[in-house]
């Protein structure tokens, strides 16, 4: 490539706040659930960087062409690609496509074709804009995608905090994750934590079904929970984990966990899994995406309930791990169900990619 910034480029980061700031100067975006990728392009010569660096375009071989034909000859974008799939966003369908096998990719970018979103443009032509204020990238990034159409997009803005605060509630039903707050007069420093992300936060109470040990060894401290919930047919589904312990705390945990290991096993509702092919996501299960990573798993009676946070469910688990909040002595496990949890109904994704 001969562009006058080549990759690999490190991405503008974010930092998770709690509300969106007040005052003026921002501009509010939708946060994409999907994978950060910058788009260097020039001419017919397309390269996808991943936030790690990394190469991505072979992975998704069907969004270069489009990015060919819509943005100009030579120029470097940041945004996301995202699959969207029955109205919301995917994101395990983007997992499924980071696959060794390039049958298995060509296979998948036919059913599930990935979109673009762009959000920041870093240089265009001659011109290198890292360190222009992002008010006057972003009116450089409208003028160059004025004409754009899917798959490929550029991500609503505003200036109206009122309207983020709806995005925040309405978007969720879309799959998006919050929403992203970026001062305007912010040059782009790659690297740097210099955008806010806020982020849905909610508590739900989980049956505390098991644990890994820490990736010290066995008996030395806990590593995360296994958690549960109960659907409507009453079975003990694994919706996700909890980490968030101090050194100490997961030394104590080893002590206080060890009534439940006593006879765990025993009629416990995820026995079973040990004999099943590691097909699906369970305790223990092992993917390409954790190889040679310990995922044994210690069953616990389950008898204990604990409060955790998380940002949002994608379709029966935690999108993300979960923060421990407290035990719930007063809660029966029983009563760790589905339906504790906030449902958003979902918000038209065409609506969303329509473009400001």
């Amino acid at each position: 490539m001969t562009l006058l910034l080549p990759p690999p480029v490190e991405p503008m980061l974010s930092k998770a706040v709690d509300r969106l700031p007040d005052g003026d100067g921002w501009l509010f975006e939708p946060k994409w659930d999907g994978f950060r990728c910058i788009v260097f392009k020039d001419g017919a010569d397309v390269h996808l960087q991943s936030r790690d660096l990394k190469p991505l375009q072979r992975y998704f071989p069907e969004i270069l062409q489009p990015l060919t034909r819509a943005l100009p000859d030579r120029c470097v974008v940041d945004g996301e690609l995202v699959i969207a799939r029955g109205g919301v966003l995917d994101f395990e369908a983007l997992l499924l496509r980071i696959h060794p096998a390039a049958s298995r990719v060509k296979q998948l970018s036919a059913e599930f074709p990935c979109s673009f979103v762009a959000w920041d443009l870093l240089a265009v032509e001659d011109d290198v804009l890292l360190n222009v204020p992002f008010a006057q990238r972003r009116q450089r990034l409208e003028h160059v995608l004025r004409d754009v159409h899917p798959p490929i997009h550029l991500t609503p803005a505003t200036a109206d905090r009122a309207l983020a605060q709806d995005w925040f509630s309405r978007f969720e039903g879309a799959g998006l994750d919050g929403v992203m707050a970026k001062s305007v007069v912010e040059p782009y420093a790659p690297g740097k934590r210099t955008m806010f992300k806020i982020k849905h936060q909610r508590t739900a109470d989980c049956v505390v079904a098991g644990f890994r040990w820490h990736k010290n060894g066995p008996q030395t401290m806990v590593g995360s929970f296994l958690l549960g919930l109960y659907d409507a047919a009453g079975a003990l589904q694994h919706v996700g984990i909890a980490a968030s312990f101090t050194t100490a705390r997961r030394r104590e945990l080893v002590e206080e966990l060890a009534p439940l290991r006593a006879n765990a096993l025993e009629s416990h509702p995820w026995a079973a899994w040990r004999e099943l092919e590691m097909t699906q996501r369970m305790p223990g299960s092992g993917s390409r995406w954790n190889r040679g990573k310990d995922l044994s798993w210690e069953p616990l009676r389950p008898e204990r309930v604990c409060e955790v946070s998380y940002d949002h469910l994608q379709g029966t688990r935690f999108r993300h791990g979960t923060h421990f909040l407290r035990w719930r002595p007063d809660k029966p496990p029983a009563e760790c169900r589905y339906d504790q949890l906030e449902q958003t109904p979902a918000y038209e994704l065409q609506r969303i990619f329509a473009r400001a």
